[in-house]
């Protein structure tokens, strides 16, 4: 078990190219050490327990499909200002 002292502090902080101050030396230590006392738990989970690949259940939430009446073409021009021929009309794409 890997001990968080100074040394591995300066080390570490160092490697990262870390100016830190003896407070943030300290806060540093006790966020490292929490960090791998995450770790320490993951390594007592069993790996070829029952995979969770998603650890929150899935539920259909799309609705039911139901078929209904469409706009007529009439009824969806209604309102549009630029229409031809029974169409939308909209700016040319393509010179």
């Amino acid at each position: 078990m890997l001990n968080m002292d100074e040394e591995v502090i300066r080390k570490v902080a160092k490697i990262a190219r870390l100016k830190l101050t003896r407070e943030e030396e300290q806060a540093f230590a006790k966020d490292l050490e929490s960090i791998l006392d995450s770790f320490r738990i993951l390594q007592k989970a069993d790996p070829k327990a029952r995979p969770a690949y998603h650890p929150v259940e899935l539920k259909d939430s799309m609705r039911e499909d139901v078929v209904s009446k469409g706009l007529s073409q009439e009824e969806a021009l209604e309102n549009a200002r630029n229409r031809e021929k029974g169409y939308f009309k909209g700016p040319k794409a393509i010179e």
